[in-house]
């Protein structure tokens, strides 16, 4: 491993260490913990603490994003399975009820097919909001909650992230025939005497729910860096300390 390399491991386990032990109740001493993984008294810059920190949530950050844009990253999760729009659940028990219930699921399925598409254009974008990321707003993340970095990416990334998803839903909708798979359950719906007509922004819903459940995974990623970061680097701290 070139001094560069080594280099860059060392403060990733530095930075992993100040997640593990920050706390309101505990004050960290950043420049000893580097001191303690470096094994000399040279003190690190912020700028290059900053850097580490980009380094280790880019790592976080892409495996969360990952997870959600491989087949059936929603689907089989059911913490952010998206389900039949809500406002139109009625639709959902009325047509299961009258034994159409497979086109549902059909449509449920394609659905969430349709967001794992949109969510390849994720990570790109979160890593492009890590590097811009400020000394400030480094150092905000390492001293604040449990979901600091998720917030940060969710105030910076939201806007971009629906503007891209868009007409990636709505193409992926298609694809998986979502659209057509909700336009016969509608046609089928609308038909049943004593109802109401629907129509909604399926393209916003399933762009919405995407991006919800994208976060969820992010914040949960974020959860396990702070929380158990050595146990998630073992291989790390054994290729960084194996000679000590």
């Amino acid at each position: 491993m070139n001094s560069q390399s080594r280099f860059v491991n060392i403060l990733l386990v530095a930075i992993f260490a100040v997640f593990t032990l920050n706390s309101c109740a505990q004050k960290i001493n950043l420049g000893k913990i580097l001191d303690a993984a470096t094994g000399s008294s040279g003190a690190l810059s912020e700028g290059e603490v900053a850097n580490g920190l980009k380094e280790a949530l880019t790592i976080g950050i892409s495996k969360g994003a990952d997870l959600v844009s491989k087949e059936n990253g929603y689907l089989n999760n059911p913490k952010i399975r998206i389900p039949f729009p809500p406002d139109v659940q009625r639709v959902e028990n009325t047509l299961r009820s009258v034994g159409l219930g497979n086109q549902v699921d059909k449509f449920i399925e394609s659905l969430n097919h349709g967001a794992e598409e949109a969510a390849k254009e994720a990570k790109p974008i979160f890593i492009a909001a890590i590097k811009q990321m400020s000394i400030n707003d480094a150092f905000s993340i390492l001293k604040g909650e449990q979901d600091a970095a998720t917030m940060f990416l969710k105030r910076t990334t939201t806007a971009q992230l629906t503007e891209k998803f868009m007409p990636v839903v709505e193409k992926a909708l298609a694809k998986t025939q979502a659209t057509q798979y909700y336009g016969d359950i509608a046609n089928a719906y609308n038909k049943i005497p004593l109802t109401s007509n629907i129509n909604p922004d399926l393209k916003g819903y399933a762009t919405e729910m995407a991006i919800n459940g994208l976060f969820l995974m992010i914040a949960e990623e974020e959860a396990k860096i702070r929380q158990d970061p050595f146990a998630r680097t073992s291989a790390l701290l054994k290729r960084v300390f194996g000679n000590s």
